[in-house]
């Protein structure tokens, strides 16, 4: 572990053979889904840990709030898990937030990966523990994924070298360039964040947002609710994600465009990140500068550390 330019914490960079933990802290999952995945996960050289009651459901999440939340507390506790990846999405992050133990998790930083509905919990240890935490995919849309997400992830929690993202089909909303550390995730699970002791700090980021299934109205709601909370006051810059399913992309700009003519930020669109085919891994907490010349997202340092080994035992 180090700690990162913004005093934030710096997770242990993931070797061959260590060991990763999953757990489920929103809705049930499928098996099989589930299943490839891990095998992905272990292809890559690692040793997954399964909670034996990982697949415990109650309607539509994976077992009672308490189990769930439970499931973080303790592999963050163990000292022989590396790294913790989510089983899936769907909803219920929100509901295990006041029972997290943030007094043991500090103690104890790792690497947590997920997305979408996670983005609660992502957006919480950054706030409450400081941690660099990855948004990248999940066990059960591993299985699936496409080979740039797959070395993507693998390249976010076990490079030495500063991650560059560039845009396959970038569109520049607001030419600029700007620094800060990059914060942000899905759209509809911020947003209800806002007005909670949860509530995500956005001052001096880099925000990045992406959604799925979102009709471009709703959106706009809840850009705007976002705004008149304050939420983009001196905001760094806005990148944007995939919005799958949530209408013409041109009107999902568009929108964008109007809520921040007020804000002189540079904004960028396009970033393989989120629910499309490709499902790029961001380090949330760490500083990168967004270039809408180059169209590219560079983070200035990896968003792992070196592991430290105690020789005196």
């Amino acid at each position: 572990m180090r700690v990162g330019k913004n005093m934030q914490l710096v997770p242990d960079r993931l070797m061959p053979g260590d060991t990763i933990g999953v757990v489920a802290p929103a809705g049930p999952f499928d098996r099989k889904e589930f299943d490839r995945g891990v095998a992905v996960l272990k292809g890559m050289g690692f040793h997954i840990v399964i909670p034996v009651d990982i697949h415990m459901k109650k309607g539509y999440l994976a077992g009672p709030d308490i189990h769930r939340a439970n499931l973080i507390n303790t592999f963050f506790a163990d000292g022989k898990i590396n790294a913790i990846i989510c089983a899936r999405g769907g909803f219920g992050s929100i509901r295990i937030l006041s029972l997290l133990d943030f007094e043991s998790i500090k103690k104890n930083p790792k690497i947590f990966i997920g997305f979408s509905d996670i983005s609660a919990i992502l957006s919480v240890l950054y706030t409450k523990c400081g941690f660099v935490v990855f948004h990248g995919p999940m066990v059960t849309s591993l299985g699936d994924a496409s080979r740039k997400t797959r070395k993507a992830l693998l390249d976010a929690v076990s490079s030495d070298a500063g991650l560059a993202i560039m845009p396959k089909t970038g569109k520049t909303v607001r030419h600029g360039l700007a620094s800060g550390p990059v914060t942000g995730g899905n759209l509809t699970t911020l947003c209800h964040l806002i007005g909670t002791p949860f509530e995500p700090v956005f001052k001096g980021h880099i925000l990045f947002l992406e959604d799925k299934g979102e009709a471009c109205y709703r959106i706009d709601r809840m850009l705007s609710h976002m705004k008149l909370a304050g939420c983009f006051d001196d905001l760094a810059g806005l990148v944007l994600g995939s919005f799958k399913d949530c209408g013409q992309v041109s009107e999902i700009i568009g929108v964008v465009d109007n809520i921040f003519k007020e804000h002189n930020i540079p904004i960028l669109a396009g970033f393989e990140v989120g629910h499309g085919k490709n499902n790029v891994t961001i380090p949330i907490g760490l500083n990168a500068t967004l270039d809408t010349g180059g169209q590219s997202l560079s983070f200035h340092e990896p968003g792992t550390s070196k592991k430290t080994f105690n020789t005196s035992l």
